[in-house]
């Protein structure tokens, strides 16, 4: 979610603690490689795909796109002021649609969701017996999304800008330590900072299924020097106490992004949506505006 919207909401409540795990060495270890998907997609139990697909498409796409949308996606189309805002979000619940087909093997079109009460989509019907689990986010033209088969999932992505509210978005959301810790560092470190703990905290939040109810000062996003991933306290809703793995990820440059997952021995595959990995720099900083939708 955009930073700015969290303001906004700000709901507290009683929790108890969770831990975010590490996953394998594989999963810890592995750099993005954007690489092209197989013609015939799979998911087992230990499976993570992660997406990465560029929204700015020609106006014959998102017209294709369009058409696959159900009623009520395209009523919230609609909503958005902004051609280029109503266009991206075509693009990235059609490019969801496509992926989503290819794993189940069927139209587009056919594919039906139901919402929680955090307004994350799920699969409906039949749909919903497979197994399959997934989550979405997008902020200037780049989209990330993460599918897994029985496994809670949560992904977030931000472009890194200048945000004139981030002192009061740190001392509303970030939790006492980070704070302390955040006061110390220098300058030029403290935007990509926000926005690494930002979208590890979103991503946690949205992959528990709370979403905006979440409190996010509510655990410590902070990684030991020199550590893409570790294990972390979580306060959380549930009595139970699940293992949740997390890691970063990083779409393109002047971007954060974060995953988690519900357990751990994880092997995770980086799938772009079609385009060659040369390209998106270049198509995403040619369109940058302030902008950016999760679910």
């Amino acid at each position: 979610m955009y930073p700015e919207a969290r303001k906004f909401q700000n709901e507290s409540g009683s929790y108890s603690t969770r831990m975010l795990h590490r996953p394998n060495d594989r999963a810890e270890n592995m750099k993005p490689s954007w690489n092209t998907p197989p013609t015939q997609l799979r998911l087992s139990r230990e499976n993570v795909h992660i997406w990465r697909a560029v929204l700015d498409l020609p106006s014959e796409s998102v017209q294709e796109f369009k058409g696959s949308l159900s009623i009520d996606e395209r009523m919230k189309a609609e909503h958005f002021r902004y051609e280029r805002d109503r266009s991206r979000f075509i693009a990235a619940r059609g490019i969801l649609r496509l992926i989503l087909a290819s794993y189940l093997s069927v139209y587009p079109g056919a594919i039906r969701f139901c919402y929680g009460k955090d307004g994350k989509p799920r699969l409906e019907n039949i749909f919903g017996k497979t197994g399959i689990q997934f989550s979405l986010s997008h902020s200037e033209g780049l989209a990330l999304y993460v599918f897994t088969q029985g496994r809670q999932v949560g992904i977030d992505v931000e472009y890194m800008r200048e945000i004139s509210e981030m002192k009061e978005i740190i001392e509303q959301f970030f939790s006492v330590r980070e704070r302390t810790f955040f006061d110390t560092l220098p300058t030029s470190e403290k935007q990509e900072t926000f926005f690494k703990w930002w979208t590890r905290k979103e991503a946690f939040a949205k992959a528990t299924g709370e979403g905006l109810s979440y409190p996010l000062d509510g655990f410590d996003a902070l990684l030991a020097k020199g550590k893409s991933v570790e294990s972390l306290g979580i306060l959380g809703g549930a009595q139970e106490r699940p293992r949740w793995s997390i890691w970063d990820v990083r779409p393109a440059e002047e971007f954060a992004g974060a995953v988690v997952v519900e357990g751990g021995s994880l092997d995770v595959q980086y799938w772009q949506w079609p385009g060659k990995s040369r390209d998106y720099p270049e198509r995403i900083r040619s369109n940058v505006h302030s902008f950016n939708v999760s679910i």
